[in-house]
């Protein structure tokens, strides 16, 4: 806010301040939920960076996401003073609160009440954002474990590169085989579908971006419309990432195990439930992708059963009959195979997890089918005890 402006009846008007239009002059294109963005007041001292934790249902990682954070802290930085940590309880029913609260230098609130038309994510950072007094900030998942310094760097490297938002894709944590092999897979996708090279130039209409690790300048972010821009969605970040593009406040996107890692998932039934969410979002036509992932596997199972059938049934090794139709199926599995791999080698995990990957095409065809089902057919999606529209 500026300052309150009285019409002519006396009532309170408030200037638009905070530049939200795709193109000057032009009224902004998402709505915004009255009392939140226009009447967002400045805070009475600003700090370098407020850092945003929403949790719900989260003891098994959030220790480990605090420590890593509050170990931030040092004299040159120092929690408390330089930059603020709030976690914002979602309604957990576990010992979320509790362990948070046993972190000194955190601050812990409760998400106001849900709204209809929000997303719990969504409500529960807004109910923080609002009240951030850094000239950054960080929204960060409670998953996630952080290195040392990572905070600054982040804050460096987007005034570096100019960027008034930066995310982070993280080192995935994987465990159990169906992790291992099914994760490589969904983000060797999501790594050709979104390259980070086309996300970070502002001439692409690639955008992406990732709610484990966002980090927005504090101007950025009114122009972004905060979250109320995309309260509904499911994938705010990705939408977020979308705005970002369209009102060039510049956007960086990459890779950085060198900044934090993720658990996204603790158990196979989670992240059923988690890429069942995200995929028919991820993915311009999931169906077709699912498609695509069914040829693959009919190849790499089919082409060598069908040359090992054809060497026994008919044909052996004498003179020329090395060009049996056989050897020329194993040559073409083989060039299948080397396609597969080079494309999984795209998702950043160790090579003993690629190597299994294969294993877990059956997992992805059926979820990217069950995911367009949910999106499509029946129109909602469920995720940590809640439902929304899809």
């Amino acid at each position: 806010m500026t300052a309150d402006t009285p019409d002519v009846s006396g009532a309170k008007t408030y200037k638009p301040v905070l530049g939200l239009s795709d193109e000057p002059g032009e009224p902004l294109a998402v709505p915004v939920r009255a009392g939140t963005v226009y009447d967002q007041p400045e805070p009475e001292q600003s700090i370098e960076l407020t850092v945003i934790v929403p949790a719900r249902n989260e003891e098994q990682s959030i220790e480990d996401c605090l420590r890593s954070l509050v170990a931030q802290s040092e004299d040159e930085f120092e929690l408390g003073r330089d930059w603020e940590l709030v976690v914002v309880d979602d309604q957990s029913t576990d010992r979320t609160a509790e362990i948070a609260r046993s972190f000194a230098g955190v601050t812990v609130i409760p998400a106001e009440k849900l709204e209809k038309g929000w997303t719990g994510k969504n409500n529960a950072i807004w109910t923080a954002a609002r009240k951030a007094r850094g000239k950054w900030i960080l929204f960060t998942d409670a998953d996630t474990i952080h290195e040392a310094g990572d905070l600054h760097r982040a804050m460096h490297e987007a005034a570096r590169h100019k960027a008034g938002m930066l995310s982070y894709s993280p080192r995935q944590l994987v465990s159990g085989v169906w992790q291992r092999a099914l994760m490589p897979l969904v983000f060797s996708e999501l790594a050709l579908a979104y390259p980070p090279a086309k996300v970070s130039d502002p001439n692409q209409r690639v955008a992406a971006a990732n709610g484990q690790f966002l980090l927005v300048d504090r101007e950025a972010y009114r122009k972004l419309g905060g979250h109320p821009s995309v309260k509904d969605r499911v994938l705010e970040d990705v939408e977020l990432a979308f705005i970002a593009k369209r009102r060039r406040v510049g956007l960086r996107f990459r890779y950085a195990p060198d900044a934090l890692s993720t658990r996204m998932y603790r158990t196979t039934g989670a992240m059923i439930e988690g890429w069942t969410k995200n995929l028919a979002l991820l993915f311009d036509n999931a169906l077709a992708t699912a498609l695509w992932k069914a040829l693959d596997l009919v190849l790499l199972v089919g082409l060598p059963w069908l040359a090992i059938h054809l060497w026994r049934s008919q044909f052996t090794f004498k003179g020329w009959e090395w060009l049996s139709p056989g050897l020329v199926l194993m040559l073409l599995w083989a060039r299948t195979l080397l396609r597969f791999y080079s494309r999984v080698a795209k998702s950043n995990f160790p090579f003993a997890d690629c190597a299994i990957s294969p294993l877990g095409l059956p997992l992805f065809i059926a979820l990217l089918c069950r995911s367009w089902f949910k999106h499509k057919v029946l129109r909602q999606v469920s995720w940590k005890g809640r439902t929304y529209p899809g």
